[in-house]
């Protein structure tokens, strides 16, 4: 059974290397020819060359482990999606929340122009890493002292973003785990502060510079929830490589950015509220094993069916219609 899977995985992760370092060149040679010129006219071909590589990952969840990710929203929250410029934000549950979100954004008809703050190092991983780099993640050292500038800098250089873009910010900084939700109660409880039980506490400096900047060109914040039914198993990297399936329930909630306080304080108290919220949220969520808010139906695209059978053919396809 191992070497079966072996004996599939590989080839596959060969041909994603090397349609990714494909488009990795392409994404290479607009940034020094096109960029220079126009930052919007290669920002709007790098969201379509991204997406190329972005769906051979969301056809490995799709359709290679059957991962399903079931989303459930109000109505205005879902009729916006992928509509408008967003901040996101969200518990970490697992190792595979990014592929949650690119789920999402697929969806939403807004891949290519997702985006996320990242650990620093991930920018040196091939492909991926250097993929996401050409579409400006925004890459900290996760040191306060380093990262303000780096953050403030890449955060206004979206102001003139030429199509709705997600900007993903795990504020509580790190996945959660048994270990880590022990250490915030011990914090929580030393500092008079409401007792945590399924999320973190979160880290605010980064979440208000971001408003602080983003207010203004930004219209909402989605609040994004994610959870395991408890009769199925954590998805996780390893699980989706071997195969093996498991379902996802996000919940998602639209704020308006004007809702927040104009105040940093209001701002970071906001965010803590909002994560005792969601605490709660989970404890519902628990005890009924559902969101208490409509099911929505966001299907399994065949796009990114499509794109991993013809990755080549796709990328030559691409360069034709631009360099039209």
């Amino acid at each position: 059974m191992a070497i079966a899977a072996a004996l599939v995985v590989v080839p596959l992760g060969l041909l994603f290397l090397l349609s990714g370092l494909i488009v990795n060149l392409i994404q290479a040679t607009f940034f020094i020819l096109i960029r220079p010129f126009s930052k919007s006219l290669y920002r709007r071909i790098n969201r379509v060359v991204a997406e190329l590589l972005w769906l051979q990952l969301v056809w490995l969840v799709d359709w290679w482990a059957g991962v399903k990710v079931q989303l459930y929203a109000d109505s205005t929250t879902f009729e916006l999606m992928g509509k408008e410029h967003a901040l996101v934000i969200s518990n970490h549950k697992s190792d595979i929340d990014w592929l949650v979100g690119w789920i999402l954004a697929q969806r939403s008809g807004c891949l290519g122009s997702t985006l996320a703050v990242m650990k620093k190092s991930s920018k040196f991983l091939p492909v991926i890493g250097w993929s996401m780099w050409f579409t400006e993640y925004l890459f900290l050292e996760r040191s306060w002292a380093k990262d303000e500038n780096t953050l403030k800098l890449g955060l206004q250089r979206l102001k003139d973003f030429p199509r709705p873009f997600w900007l993903a910010l795990f504020v509580e900084g790190t996945r959660f785990t048994p270990a880590k939700l022990l250490a915030a109660q011990e914090y929580a409880a030393s500092q008079g502060l409401p007792i945590p039980r399924n999320v973190l506490i979160p880290r605010t400096k980064g979440f208000v510079s971001a408003v602080s900047i983003m207010r203004h060109f930004v219209p909402a914040i989605y609040d994004v929830t994610v959870a395991i039914p408890s009769n199925q198993p954590p998805p996780t990297m390893l699980r989706i490589l071997k195969r093996q399936p498991s379902v996802v329930h996000v919940h998602m909630k639209r704020h308006e950015m004007t809702e927040l306080p104009e105040s940093d304080e209001g701002v970071a108290q906001w965010c803590k509220d909002i994560f005792v919220a969601k605490d709660a949220l989970l404890d519902r969520y628990k005890s009924e094993g559902k969101f208490a808010v409509e099911q929505r139906q966001i299907g399994r695209p065949v796009k990114s069916l499509l794109v991993r059978y013809y990755p080549f053919s796709q990328e030559k396809k691409t360069i034709k219609v631009l360099s039209n």
